[in-house]
């Protein structure tokens, strides 16, 4: 007696066939169009939409291309993360100019890097840089070492962790 038949390996992307973020964002503008609206709302709904589309049918594009569902949900993981993280440093920020006597501690660390790409790099060192207290000064010459500005670096270990396990790290599941 034999089981039900294995179900065929997904076939290899057509040379020249267009990326899946192409055709989310053709399958998003459709749906704009179909009702008649391009506001904030409606392009995210069609996004939302036209990914929902593209991951019930994601056995038609392949192994090749499944990069693109992990990605786009880290993307929009990181982005909750980065915006929770940019009103609790402001807050963090504004509480400390405002109040009658300035306890900041300001200093550098050095922060060893996983990231080894120009774009991985840069894009954590501006994703420091954007957030209120922090500033990214310097990247050592071997590419290693980000140095980073802190306003508050009452536990220097606890901020290089930090910025490691949740800005590197989450970036690098994006961009990887």
């Amino acid at each position: 007696m034999t089981g039900p038949a294995a179900a065929p390996p997904p076939l290899p992307p057509a040379p020249g066939a267009p990326s899946l973020l192409v055709l989310n964002l053709l399958l998003m503008l459709g749906w704009c169009g179909a009702f008649g609206s391009f506001s904030a709302w409606a392009l995210s709904t069609g996004f939302v939409a036209g990914f929902a589309a593209l991951w019930l049918t994601r056995h038609l594009w392949g192994g090749a291309r499944s990069s693109y569902f992990r990605r786009t949900l880290a993307g929009l993981s990181f982005a909750l993360f980065y915006a929770g993280a940019l009103i609790r440093s402001a807050w963090t920020v504004a509480r400390q100019v405002l109040a009658p006597r300035i306890t900041a501690r300001p200093g550098v660390i050095a922060v060893p890097l996983v990231a080894s790409r120009d774009v991985e790099i840069a894009t954590l060192a501006n994703l420091v840089t954007l957030t209120p207290g922090t500033m990214s000064i310097d990247v050592s010459n071997d590419r290693s070492t980000l140095y980073v500005h802190v306003m508050m670096l009452d536990d220097p270990a606890a901020v290089e962790a930090d910025i490691r396990q949740n800005f590197e790290a989450r970036l690098l599941e994006v961009l990887r």
